[in-house]
Order: structure tokens, then C-alpha cells, then sequence
């Protein structure tokens, strides 16, 4: 913290008022336009008192900013079911915060063709056709996060931890969020979503029989469906995940946020990018 931040921030603590300690910090507002509050009339200037460590913590992180200091980048989880919107979601919200989007596939592709240890580890499981272990995949997401666009850039966990043994391994391993994201959407609805999903093969653009279908009759008549978009496989998916999502955001109860993903994603997004700045102000 510079010396300008530290003769900003004069601190007043008053121990022992009434039957409990407080903290009473007294910080001037009239140098800092971006503090949105009423000011309060002293003998010597408008100040703010602040009654909370945490809102002391969020006005800190403020003084530094306008100091030039950086904030530390924000670290996301967003989860969902398949297709409750998390693809659409992830791109608004990368374009707002310029965090590195990461899904464990292309973290596990990305580790195998850098010939990385982990990477090494996990090609020997994918090449014989098995799942690749928890253990291996954990050290895959870490030895990702600790790169330097993850440390600059902040990061963004798409659809992973899946599992309460999955959540606790990165607990483990020192990895933590700062906003856990859940996009709740109703299973009829997730079902209609998959369904009526179809890819253009030629440009990989995804397209809805019923949401969003292709103008042109050429595109329409090349549209695939894959192989697991299919009503009994989808449902099957479903149980899979909701076996285990509870047991996930139990793990993450004091930084979830419940988004009604049942809405228009402008909507949905609109939600999303209110929690983030509340997140990213108590990082």
C-alpha cells in the first residue's frame, strides 16, 4: 500500500464501546468521487464510518486502485446442467472481466501436447479408452491456474469441480474462487434445450430447431445432431449430475450465487455481472 493510501485511510479504533470491541474506521470521502455515499458534516471534513472488516477490506482495494495498484484478478466457477447456458454465459462474462476461460477438456488436451507430467499421466488413460482419475486431473487444473495468464488475467472454471471429491482435491490443492456460479434451469426445459440442438459441420456454429434455426435452407439442410443429444441420453446426464451437484455447492456455500437460468440470457447475464462486481469488490 502506497504512503498516499496510508494517509488516506486514517484509521480510528475504538475497543471496547458498550458490551462488545468495534471497529470505527473514519475514512475521508471528500478526495475520492468514485466512494458513492451520503457524506456526514465533522468539524474537519466529510468521511465515511465504516463498522465492518469486510467493508474496510472492499475500500482499501478502492484507495489502491486509484493509486495505480491492481486489484487481484477475480476467480470464477460457473456450473450448470447441460445446457442450462453456461457456453453463452462464459463469453459475456470473459468479454466484461478478460478472464482465462478454462474447461477440463481443453485443459487436458492443452497438458497432453505440451508433454507436461500430468499430461503424460493422462494420455496413458485416454489412449487405453479410460477415464482419466481425479488425481491426475487436479494436477492438470492446478499446473493451468498457475500459469501467468491465470495469475494476471484471472480465471474462469467451466463446468468443473463435478464432484464433492473433485472440490475438496482442489481445496486441497490450494485452489480457491472467489464467486461460485450455479445456473438453475428446470429439467423439462434442459430437455428441450438439448433435443432441439444441431451443429453446422462446416463452421461448428450451433444452432435450435425451435430457438434458433438457420435462415438459410442449405445451412438447415446440413445441420448434424450429435449422438448423445438424444431424449434418453439426456436424462440419463441429468441423473448423472444431479447425483452429485448438491454435494458441489455444499462445498462452496459462502461465495454461491443461485442464477434463475430460465430467462433470456441478456437477463441471466445481467444477474451474473451484478454478482461478479460484488465478488470482485470483496476479492
Amino acid at each position: 500500500m502506497t504512503t498516499t493510501t496510508m494517509n488516506l485511510l486514517r484509521v480510528l479504533v475504538l475497543l471496547g464501546v458498550g458490551s462488545s470491541s468495534v471497529f470505527g474506521f473514519v475514512v475521508p470521502i471528500t478526495t475520492q468521487p468514485r466512494l458513492k455515499v451520503p457524506s456526514t458534516n465533522t468539524n474537519t471534513m466529510d468521511c465515511l464510518c465504516i463498522q465492518t472488516p469486510e467493508t474496510f477490506s472492499s475500500l482499501t482495494k478502492i484507495f489502491m486502485a486509484s493509486d495505480g495498484e491492481e486489484a487481484s484478478p477475480i476467480k470464477i466457477i460457473i456450473a450448470g446442467a447441460p445446457a442450462s447456458g453456461k457456453g453463452t454465459q462464459c463469453e459475456t462474462i470473459k468479454e466484461k472481466f478478460g478472464v482465462v476461460h478454462l474447461s477440463t477438456g481443453d485443459m487436458l488436451r492443452a497438458a497432453v501436447a505440451a508433454q507436461t507430467e500430468v499430461g503424460k499421466s493422462a494420455k496413458e488413460y485416454m489412449d487405453s479408452g479410460k477415464l482419466v482419475p481425479d488425481e491426475v486431473i487436479i494436477g492438470v487444473v492446478k499446473d493451468r491456474l498457475a500459469e501467468e495468464d491465470c495469475a494476471k488475467q484471472g480465471w474462469l472454471l467451466d463446468g468443473f469441480p463435478r464432484t464433492q471429491a473433485q472440490a475438496k482435491a482442489l481445496e486441497d490443492a490450494g485452489v480457491s474462487a472467489d464467486c461460485f456460479l450455479f445456473l438453475n434451469v428446470p429439467d423439462e426445459v434442459l430437455v428441450e434445450r438439448v433435443v432441439g440442438r444441431r451443429t453446422d459441420p462446416e463452421t461448428g456454429k450451433i444452432y435450435h430447431m425451435t430457438f434458433s434455426p438457420p435462415a438459410d435452407e442449405a445451412v438447415l439442410a446440413r445441420l448434424e445432431q450429435r449422438s448423445d443429444d438424444t431424449e434418453e441420453k439426456v436424462v440419463v446426464r441429468l441423473e448423472q449430475f444431479h447425483a452429485n451437484v448438491k454435494a458441489v455447492k455444499d462445498s462452496y456455500t459462502e461465495i454461491s450465487v443461485m442464477i434463475d437460468g430460465n430467462r433470456k440470457p441478456g437477463d441471466v447475464s445481467n444477474d451474473i455481472m451484478e454478482a461478479l462486481d460484488k465478488a470482485k469488490a470483496n476479492a
